[in-house]
């Protein structure tokens, strides 16, 4: 199939697709005069990267799992779960930045809540 009929099996933009290959995600053969030729088997690499990607994975994570799907074994399953793992408790510190980020929003917030009340408050004179 070509890239257009990949694009719409998956959902994903041509741009996408050029782009993953460009990063050695995806793979195609091309025709004499230069067109992409994708496999029936492409459809479920792209909808694999793209839930990868929903994950909150770079490109260059990715292609460190792949081998996992490409060439499966043990040791490979080993690499891409201490992989996920690593990445997991980056995202887990990534979390705890926000929520205080967040804590710290919110105490500025009853802080200026507090500035606005005295506004209101009449002046004695």
């Amino acid at each position: 199939m070509r890239i257009g009929e990949l694009a719409a099996r998956t959902g994903v933009s041509i741009r996408s697709l050029r782009y993953y290959e460009e990063q050695g995600l995806l793979a195609s053969t091309r025709s004499a005069s230069g067109q992409r030729h994708y496999t029936d088997e492409e459809v479920e690499r792209v909808t694999f990267i793209q839930r990868l990607y929903t994950a909150g994975l770079s490109s260059r994570t990715i292609a460190e799992l792949l081998p996992c799907v490409d060439s499966p074994s043990e040791e490979n399953s080993d690499a891409a779960l201490e992989r996920m793992a690593q990445e997991r408790d980056r995202l887990s510190a990534h979390i705890a930045e926000l929520v205080r980020t967040r804590d710290a929003l919110d105490g500025l917030m009853a802080t200026a809540r507090a500035h606005r009340e005295t506004l209101r408050l009449p002046v004695a004179g």
